[in-house]
């Protein structure tokens, strides 16, 4: 899973990875998505709901953690709606932020 760096910034201005500051705003570009599939035909309209929500709190927790919140009691509901609109995402429910937190908790 290679990182893609904005074409405007030089080799050489690049930050290690994990150094980026809470303040800092920047978010890394994500990689070229997956070519997206059609979901399997036939289930619940819940499991349908729940396979998308997760989808989009995983997109959440992985910009949160690019953008330097690696903790899950600093990710507040504001904080992940603010994110998510920076990275071009819907804003999410009170229900995926705490998805989003629970995520973030997970040791696996």
């Amino acid at each position: 899973m290679a990182t893609v760096i904005r074409s405007s910034q030089r080799p050489g201005s690049v930050r290690p990875y994990g150094s980026a500051n809470r303040s800092d705003s920047r978010i890394v570009e994500p990689y070229l998505p997956l070519e997206k599939r059609k979901l399997p035909p036939g289930r619940p309209r819940s499991w349908y709901v729940a396979h998308n929500r997760r989808l989009k709190a995983m997109r959440l927790a992985i910009a949160l953690l690019d953008s330097g919140i690696y903790r899950a009691d600093l990710a507040d509901n504001e904080t992940i709606r603010r994110t998510a609109d920076l990275v071009g995402i819907r804003p999410p429910s009170d229900k995926t932020c705490r998805l989003v937190r629970d995520l973030m908790r997970a040791r696996r």
